[in-house]
């Protein structure tokens, strides 16, 4: 009896391929990535909720309650839709997820053609913040700067007004005055530049660990990372803190030295790498034209 039963698994192993292997480890990397994002969220007691619908289902088949199996195979026809409508938040951000792999980051820095150029933006955009929010921290001047990333902003751009200026600190002191009309709303920096400024961005509303004491500058900071993987910068109007959002977590307690060493970190260190690469891709078209 048991060799029977193993000669039969061995039987159906001989019939896998090499290409119902990787069906077998897709499926399965996509079950577990879909467990990972619903776990410890809203979408785990919708799966729950299924669960047990699937349970009366099977109940209803075996007790033959025509009705009930009717209805809940008219629900299971349109379960797409449905799953589409109910798990919306859950499935935006696994997509946000996906669009945040390597892959594309290595994409998006050679479709924005990130150089010596733009770096040296950078830089003197974060020379800029750093010094802007060492002196507003003194003189307790609120100040909400986004430093864009591989996500693009401009649906937030759009509720404020576009300057698209090189950065400095009497711009940025001018923007944030307390009597200017954009000193409420945040200042988007994009490569290296002062984009937007007076723009409206989404408070966190999943985020529960926050200190009750922080106001709306900190809420807007901490969900405008949970959204995007903007880096943002917050200086505190009550206490002159300074503050970094990213990736939904907020750090605190910034001075110029630290503050510019974080974001050089959070904003250059990937770039390196697509510098290094340009570099030995124009050296090697140098050669070739040498050689001709």
């Amino acid at each position: 009896m048991i060799a029977e039963w193993f000669n039969s698994i061995l039987a159906v192993f001989k019939t896998i391929q090499f290409n119902d292997i990787i069906d077998i480890l897709a499926v399965t990397f996509i079950i577990f990535g879909l467990f990972r994002i619903i776990r410890e969220t809203r979408a785990e007691q919708l799966l729950k909720g299924v669960v047990i619908l699937l349970a009366v289902y099977i109940i209803s088949m075996i007790f033959s309650l025509t009705m009930m199996t009717s209805l809940l195979r008219l629900l299971f026809e349109f379960s797409v839709l449905i799953i589409a409508i109910v798990f919306q938040p859950e499935l935006r951000k696994a997509l946000e997820r996906l669009g945040k792999t390597g892959f594309w980051k290595y994409f998006n820095a050679i479709k924005n053609g990130k150089n010596d150029e733009n770096i040296a933006m950078v830089k003197k955009s974060i020379v800029a913040v750093a010094d802007t929010a060492t002196l507003f921290s003194s003189s307790k001047t609120g100040a909400l700067i986004v430093f864009e990333r591989d996500v693009k902003l401009s649906d937030i751009a759009d509720t404020g007004t576009i300057l698209n200026s090189d950065p400095s600190v009497a711009l940025l002191g001018n923007i944030f005055f307390n009597k200017a009309p954009l000193h409420d709303g945040a200042t988007i920096i994009r490569d290296g530049k002062v984009f937007a400024a007076g723009c409206i961005l989404p408070l966190t509303n999943k985020n529960k660990d926050i200190d009750i004491n922080l106001g709306t500058r900190h809420r807007a900071a901490v969900g405008m990372s949970e959204v995007s993987d903007a880096v943002i910068v917050v200086v505190s109007e009550e206490t002159g803190a300074i503050s970094i959002a990213v990736n939904g977590n907020l750090s605190r307690d910034y001075d110029r030295e630290t503050l510019a060493a974080q974001l050089q970190n959070l904003l250059l260190d990937d770039t390196k790498v697509y510098v290094k690469k340009s570099s030995l891709f124009s050296s090697k078209r140098k050669e070739n034209k040498d050689e001709k």
